[in-house]
């Protein structure tokens, strides 16, 4: 057995023997209760030990379509949700990718195999500027992304999930933002190598209105995941550059909570794709977990489908750890000792379904399931 196992071994042994010692004419039930504490606490620090000296938990997982994609994702998550037990905090995704799996969650939910009431769950990101009169209207504009789950997850449910939270984007008036941001350059830095950026707002921002979108909207929802214990498991998808969320290709990889400008070809995305009718109507902006927050979960589920994702899925496995693709990111939280796993579909996975032992050699496991 393992050097440092065996120690912690040891430091259970002498804990549970001091433990019976000072109370041997008067063993409870409430030292019964703290002796087995003990026992688990050590117990999760043995499995914490063996999992970081056999390597990193890195599991890819490919099925054969979406909707097989959608079936094992989403078990992952209500199995996930049963094997803890109890209060469970989800981060959730916008986008066509994750909703098959949010049905089979759902369903779930519903037949009783969890309490949904036990359930928090914190959704990546929110735009701002959405067109509309106030920020009443803007959550509930059809394009926002509260109004997204909704529809696809929360709408779904027999009994509701204890709370939910959707970054806090609609509160701000892009208009008035951006006329601060003008007017207080020296309030704010831009942080990013390629077209989008982080707006990075300053601790110290003269700017009233500046510095309430700092300490309300941005630290705000990083104290309110906190609040709640981190979470759980996070699913999230990925953009054609290999972005998380908004967090964009080139922003650094190490920022938590995002104030985002959108680049032009987003922008025009979200044109082309029917979401708005013109450049001038679309937001510009989005406030997003960035990389730093999202692979704060215990386990990160990445869900791809679509031959548009296979060149970001392969570089974020095969190649180094960079803030160009995002999502490589979970390289680096595996080795850290976090759970990652990918579901992918076989088109999103063509580019490695030959490369498994490139994969092995990494310490990441290839599953097919096509």
């Amino acid at each position: 057995m393992r050097s440092s196992v065996t120690e912690v071994l040891y430091r259970l042994a002498h804990v549970l023997k001091n433990t019976v010692e000072k109370n041997l004419h008067s063993v409870s039930i409430v030292v019964i209760i703290r002796s087995l504490e003990s026992v688990f606490l050590f117990l999760g620090e043995i499995k914490r030990i063996l999992k970081k000296e056999d390597g990193m938990a890195f599991k890819v997982i490919v099925a054969k379509d979406f909707e097989a994609m959608s079936k094992v994702a989403g078990e992952i998550m209500v199995n996930d949700i049963k094997g803890k037990g109890g209060d469970y905090v989800l981060g959730l995704a916008t986008g066509n990718t994750p909703v098959g799996a949010y049905r089979v969650l759902a369903e779930a939910a519903n037949k009783g195999e969890f309490d949904p009431a036990q359930v928090t769950s914190f959704n990546l990101d929110e735009y701002v500027g959405l067109p509309a009169m106030n920020a009443a209207q803007r959550v509930l504009h059809p394009e926002s992304y509260g109004y997204f789950m909704v529809q696809e997850l929360f709408s779904l449910l027999d009994k509701k999930f204890k709370d939910t939270f959707v970054p806090w984007g609609t509160l701000v008036d892009q208009k008035k933002m951006v006329a601060e941001l003008e007017a207080n350059k020296d309030d704010w830095t831009e942080e990013g190598a390629d077209k989008g950026k982080a707006i990075v707002i300053k601790d110290d921002a003269k700017s009233e209105y500046l510095s309430w979108i700092k300490k309300e909207i941005i630290d705000g929802y990083i104290n309110k995941i906190d609040a709640a214990g981190g979470i759980d498991l996070h699913i999230v998808g990925v953009g054609g550059r290999g972005h998380v969320a908004f967090h964009e290709s080139g922003i650094p990889l190490e920022l938590k909570m995002l104030l985002v400008k959108l680049d032009d070809n987003t922008v025009e995305n979200a044109v082309s794709d029917g979401h708005f009718p013109s450049k001038e109507d679309a937001p510009w902006y989005a406030t997003s977990m960035g990389a730093g927050l999202v692979y704060k979960a215990k386990t990160v589920l990445l869900v791809a489908n679509g031959e548009r994702k296979t060149g970001p899925i392969a570089e974020s496995l095969l190649g180094e750890v960079t803030a160009d693709v995002p999502i490589s990111y979970g390289q680096k939280y595996a080795q850290d000792g976090g759970n990652m796993i990918y579901v992918l579909d076989a088109p999103a996975a063509k580019d490695i379904l030959e490369k498994a032992d490139e994969l092995k050699a990494k310490g990441i496991e290839l599953v097919d399931q096509r």
